[in-house]
């Protein structure tokens, strides 16, 4: 499916998830009462990435081939 989008949009989408904070640390204390949007909001990239076939634990290692860690996730 990713043959149908423009491949800069597929890129800034994997760079934009890469900034985005891990849903495990999204939490009342940091972010209010929109906590709940914030995980809801980084579910949905996660979903878009997963229908266009990328996995999302994969997309940090892809972006960033020269950090240790092998995942965003």
């Amino acid at each position: 499916m990713t043959d149908t989008i423009d491949p800069d949009i597929v890129a800034a989408l994997k760079i934009a998830f890469c900034y985005m904070p891990k849903a495990i640390e999204v939490n009342r204390y940091e972010y209010g009462d929109r906590y709940q949007k914030v995980i809801s909001d980084i579910d949905r990239v996660r979903e878009v990435l997963l229908g266009l076939g990328i996995d999302p634990d994969e997309v940090y290692a892809e972006i960033n081939p020269d950090e240790d860690s092998s995942s965003c996730y």
